[in-house]
């Protein structure tokens, strides 16, 4: 199974004032999406010497990143999710293909892809057999999810966690916090711009958007700042 997302993300750093008030407000706005409260689980892929990460960092108009991700802790039966998450000038495309963990028992990423003949298949076979990566780290979160039917999606993500060992998904509470406690990251995906009710209850909260990638963050903090860059 293929799908295709391209939508405007705009994130904000929040406090635990902030979310109080903000949560509240959006909960009262915006149904929760069909699974509400759950974890999220991706393991990045990068080159030995972390070149996808250092590119994104530096901002380019064009980026790219190939993650796996799955809900919850995963057993045989669970869906995983290959996803090639580019972004150009503001804007994020988002293409992934869908497939039982079972396929992982025997089957390597690049196989599963290769395999794969739907037009996403095809774009993330290209990328894995261009670009010398492999997974690399895993970021797990608690996520929030409201969305409605204009394809506004607003999330809450806590207890963001980095780690670059036990790169599998029954650890979930494994790796290192890549926030200091109390903050929390909101993402605000829309396909336009933000309406007009949602930027004046921001404004009006002090809840500015920042430039923020999880991914981006831990490598600066445990990477980098720790010398552990290879």
């Amino acid at each position: 199974m293929e799908s295709i997302f391209r939508r405007q993300e705009v994130k904000f750093v929040i406090t635990d004032a902030q979310r109080g008030q903000i949560y509240d407000f959006v909960a009262g706005r915006i149904p929760p999406d069909v699974f509400g409260k759950y974890l999220v689980q991706s393991l990045y892929f990068d080159t030995d010497h972390w070149d996808v990460i250092c590119t994104s960092i530096d901002k380019p108009l064009f980026k790219e990143k190939l993650r796996l991700r799955c809900y919850g802790v995963p057993n045989l039966h669970s869906t995983m999710y290959l996803e090639l998450k580019k972004k150009y000038r503001g804007i994020v495309h988002k293409r992934r293909i869908a497939f039982p963990m079972a396929e992982l028992e025997h089957k390597s990423v690049r196989d599963i892809a290769a395999a794969d003949t739907t037009q996403v298949g095809r774009e993330l076979n290209f990328y894995l057999q261009s670009m010398p990566v492999h997974e690399k780290v895993h970021i797990s979160y608690h996520r929030a999810a409201f969305e409605d039917d204009s394809g506004l999606r607003i999330t809450f993500d806590t207890d963001v966690r980095f780690r670059t060992n036990l790169l599998d998904y029954q650890h979930p509470d494994g790796g290192r916090p890549i926030l200091p406690p109390g903050l929390t990251v909101i993402e605000v995906k829309t396909l336009g711009g933000i309406p007009m009710w949602l930027a004046r209850a921001f404004s009006n909260l002090s809840i500015y958007p920042t430039s923020f990638s999880k991914y981006g963050v831990g490598y600066k903090k445990y990477i980098v700042h720790k010398g552990d860059r290879e």
